[in-house]
């Protein structure tokens, strides 16, 4: 017998992919890749977001991971960036994602696809308010664009570019 969690991983990830297979160039779903570590475990996933074309995150690909509870989806998964990324609201170090989507405002209407293209939007439009990273939130609280964009260009092409 298996979990519901189990169905509805498996499910979402033979949608994802059917999905990889009908994307136009176009898509924001292009900047994400998921998938299961191993096929034999639905509840350890590893995936790639790339940056967006016109943000500073552009030409970057950061590893994530995802670890997702055996309750899902009435809890959340648990979503880290393992490479590097200079962000008000993600940890330099720990990769925390600091979403409310993530946390309190989790729905089981959210699939670990709808989640990662949160993050991506997370990085388009970044909330220094509530800040894992302090520095490039008091760079972008200054309002100072240009450190700000060439701050962020910095560490994307030390980490995230190969």
């Amino acid at each position: 017998m298996s979990l519901p969690s189990t169905r509805r991983l498996l499910k979402e990830y033979k949608s994802g992919q059917k999905a990889d297979n009908s994307l136009s160039s176009e898509s924001s779903e292009d900047l994400i890749s998921i998938a299961p570590v191993d096929q034999d475990d639905l509840f350890y996933w590893a995936g790639e977001i790339r940056g967006s074309s016109g943000t500073p995150y552009e030409g970057g690909t950061w590893k994530i991971e995802l670890r997702i509870p055996v309750s899902y989806p009435i809890h959340p998964p648990e979503i880290k960036f393992l490479t590097p990324i200079c962000h008000p609201n993600i940890h330099f170090k720990t990769g925390e994602i600091c979403l409310d989507i993530l946390k309190t405002q989790w729905t089981a209407a959210w699939t670990l696809q709808s989640s990662c293209l949160a993050i991506v939007a997370l990085l388009n439009s970044p909330a220094p308010d509530s800040p894992l990273n302090i520095d490039i939130a008091n760079v972008m609280r200054l309002e100072d664009n240009e450190a700000k964009e060439s701050l962020i260009r910095y560490f994307t092409e030390k980490y995230a570019m190969q």
